[in-house]
């Protein structure tokens, strides 16, 4: 794609950034058909060559962003689809990060949007702050559907209050701990607890803990370590996302050694894999290069290491690929190997690279896209009649919970087979 930058333009480093990822663009178009807003909206305007135009359009003439431009990026769930499709290998991940600095930077938003995404800036990273939150949400929950109007507002609320839990799990608070291994230790890794997981998915860390404990690996949670500041980071809130990013790295690197950094939340994942990039021009950013290095998926951890220790039941098990997971860190095979390894009946929904319409705060701030992709989503994995459904990523499990279908993390499963509990959501699965 050939662009229009002035030399004085690309003397700023993240233009020049920006313009080698725009000319690497071909306009081939190929990644409309695996853009989920394009398939579900079928507007050009809303697949990655068209943000790709309009990002080009504002940067160029270095103007701020127009109230169409800010529809368009808004609707993009960063999923990453395109750049798997992509040929010519276009870094749309930067791009748009990038284009949404620019927006928070230049764009005035209605008040309420802009009250909404403080009080979510405010709120989500922070796990304490969230079981308030969710708690107050709880006791709305029941009255969702009657929120008079269908204004975009009310749409966001009923969002809210319908992503709440129906019974809150027992607070988790994991700063600060060290768990050993059982018998020889064989490694030291820390792992990120997260934010929100901690909140709703505490028993996403607890099978991690005593699953990794059991096969030697002992873990360590950084008092320091907080939110890896995804959330932030996609809402183009830059300098808050660069100071979860530089806590991080801090707590990480400024203390004893380890193995590696585990991430059970593939969304947070892609983000510590980034800060390399994130922090190239800071004064961290060697220790950041070396954080987002030592950074693992779970499922990447466990492949080496990983085995059973009793036969599993007769359970099918439709595995949902997180697109942090699949398309951000490329991650595909290694979920369901360990699935099959520890004996489970593995099947993959049709059309497995479409996202569920979670991504972060997606499903909050566009309900509409967010309950179609969904739709689509369940239908899929619902037809191949399976007895749970297993991701490696919260926010899905969150988005694809409550259609009578039970959601677990893979590292559930994995820690039952491996002589753990079995997963409370499987407690109806009598097989």
């Amino acid at each position: 794609m050939q662009t229009n930058f002035t030399t004085k333009q690309l003397q700023n480093p993240e233009i020049a950034i920006a313009n080698n990822i725009l000319r690497t663009c071909v306009h081939c178009g190929m990644c409309t058909a695996t853009c989920p807003t394009f398939v579900t909206l079928g507007d050009e305007l809303d697949s990655p060559r068209g943000r790709i135009y309009l990002i080009k359009d504002m940067l160029e003439h270095d103007r701020p962003a127009s109230e169409e431009e800010v529809l368009h990026m808004d609707r993009c769930l960063s999923c990453l689809s395109c750049m798997t499709t992509c040929p010519s290998g276009v870094d749309y991940m930067h791009l748009v990060d990038h284009a949404r600095v620019h927006i928070n930077e230049t764009y005035k938003r209605p008040l309420t949007d802009r009250l909404l995404r403080d009080v979510l800036a405010q709120i989500l990273p922070y796990p304490k702050r969230m079981r308030a939150a969710l708690n107050l949400a709880r006791l709305g929950k029941p009255f969702a559907s009657l929120l008079p109007g269908q204004s975009m507002l009310v749409k966001r609320l009923r969002a809210m209050l319908n992503l709440a839990p129906v019974k809150m799990p027992v607070a988790q608070s994991l700063g600060g701990t060290v768990h050993k291994a059982i018998g020889e230790t064989k490694g030291r890794v820390a792992l990120l607890a997260g934010c929100a997981q901690q909140a709703i998915g505490p028993s996403i860390n607890t099978a991690t803990i005593e699953l990794l404990n059991r096969l030697g690996i002992e873990v360590v949670i950084p008092a320091a370590a907080g939110c890896c500041g995804a959330l932030v980071h996609h809402m183009g809130r830059h300098e808050e996302a660069l100071q979860a990013a530089r806590r991080n790295v801090a707590a990480w690197s400024d203390g004893p050694e380890f193995d590696a950094i585990i991430v059970n939340t593939s969304g947070c994942g892609t983000v510590l894999k980034d800060y390399g990039f994130m922090l190239r021009d800071d004064a961290m950013a060697a220790k950041a290069a070396a954080v987002s290095a030592k950074s693992l998926d779970i499922s990447e951890y466990l492949l080496k290491i990983y085995q059973p220790s009793q036969v599993a039941p007769a359970i099918t098990v439709a595995y949902h690929a997180a697109c942090s997971l699949q398309h951000g860190q490329k991650i595909t095979s290694a979920p369901k190997t360990l699935l099959r390894k520890a004996g489970f009946n593995v099947v993959e929904p049709k059309d497995p690279h479409l996202c569920c319409g979670s991504a972060g705060t997606y499903n909050i701030m566009q309900p509409d896209i967010a309950a179609s992709l969904r739709r689509r989503k369940l239908d899929s994995l619902k037809a191949k009649s399976p007895d749970v459904i297993a991701a490696g990523n919260i926010g899905c499990l969150t988005q694809l919970a409550g259609d009578n279908v039970p959601t677990v993390h893979m590292v559930e499963l994995l820690n039952w087979m491996a002589g753990g509990n079995k997963p409370e959501a499987l407690n109806g699965v009598n097989k």
